[in-house]
């Protein structure tokens, strides 16, 4: 399984033939630059999703099993029917085949029941549970003392009697990963948990190195492996775009194919010609006007820090 928020992001992982594709809430993280997934709304949710559909789409067959994220808020009231009436959204309006709530609790496991009883796969997740940073105390590992490596253990049982088809496990150790794994007869889908679980999710722009660049590196979870560093190639072909633009060789003959014919030409330069006194008369106009408003703006912007002068210019 593999994360993907936009279009041309799920065309590259379904062409890969990655079989489940996540729309995380991680994309408040990655691509809104929020420090955590908590500020990301449900109708932005459904925005990515969307997206995310008609890429596997766009892709072709096979199409991977999409999965979307239900965000921070939409699902943890008592009144379970709220949490119903989200995940319909994220089916009806977005096309995803199934949704991601996290957390295990008594009080989750009857909300995933719910969902399940009305229709919608739904996908656990426990360990570490990013929407739940503000009690954790931040995004720390789990499953470290064998009390709270059973309490996980526990939260994924719910789960699974709950009805949930699979189940993610976040930053635990790879013992307690692979005893929940065993235990479970759902997949396991491991995140910085070993490798003894039934498969494995990463984030896109984290595993392809999206942030990298020679000079520095962005923050990237130390279990994630990077694949490759996209980073670098984007800097060097913006850099590169930038110094053609400056020295004029972009675009060039090459670039520029759209072409008039010659006798065009001609009659072009002659309709020019016709009214080449109003066009300069026009421009020297728009020119004046601009730089008029520009000192107009000077003035107001300074203006603004002292007091406004009287009828007789004095303040």
């Amino acid at each position: 399984m593999v994360t993907a928020y936009d279009f041309p992001s799920a065309v590259h992982v379904a062409r890969a033939g990655i079989d489940i594709v996540l729309v995380g809430d991680s994309v408040a993280m990655v691509e809104l630059g929020h420090d955590t997934t908590q500020p990301v709304t449900l109708d932005q949710m459904l925005h990515h999703c969307d997206s995310v559909k008609r890429g596997l789409n766009f892709a072709g067959s096979p199409t991977p099993l999409l999965v979307g994220d239900m965000p921070f808020g939409t699902y943890e009231y008592d009144d379970t029917d709220v949490a119903l009436r989200n995940a319909y959204r994220f089916v009806k309006e977005a096309g995803c085949d199934a949704v991601k709530v996290e957390g295990g609790s008594v009080a989750r496991a009857k909300t995933v029941k719910k969902l399940v009883e009305g229709g919608i796969a739904v996908m656990g997740h426990v360990g570490l549970t990013p929407q739940a940073i503000s009690v954790l105390a931040g995004f720390r590992a789990q499953g470290r003392t064998a009390q709270r490596a059973r309490e996980v253990l526990d939260d994924a049982l719910r789960l699974q009697d709950a009805g949930a088809f699979a189940c993610v496990i976040e930053c635990v150790p790879s013992n307690v990963a692979a005893a929940i794994t065993d235990t479970l007869e759902i997949p396991v889908i491991g995140i910085g948990a070993g490798g003894e679980t039934s498969g494995q999710v990463l984030v896109y722009h984290d595993m392809l190195g999206m942030l990298s660049h020679p000079h520095h590196e962005q923050f990237v979870p130390s279990f994630c492996k990077k694949y490759a560093f996209v980073g670098h190639a984007i800097q060097d072909g913006l850099q590169q775009f930038k110094s053609e633009v400056e020295n004029g060789s972009f675009p060039g003959v090459t670039y520029s194919p759209y072409v008039m014919g010659e006798d065009e030409k001609k009659m072009f330069a002659e309709l020019l010609s016709a009214d080449e006194k109003e066009r300069q008369r026009k421009h020297d106009a728009a020119a004046k006007k601009l730089v008029q408003a520009d000192e107009y703006e000077q003035l107001k912007l300074y203006g603004s820090q002292s007091a406004s002068p009287n009828e007789d210019g004095e303040k």
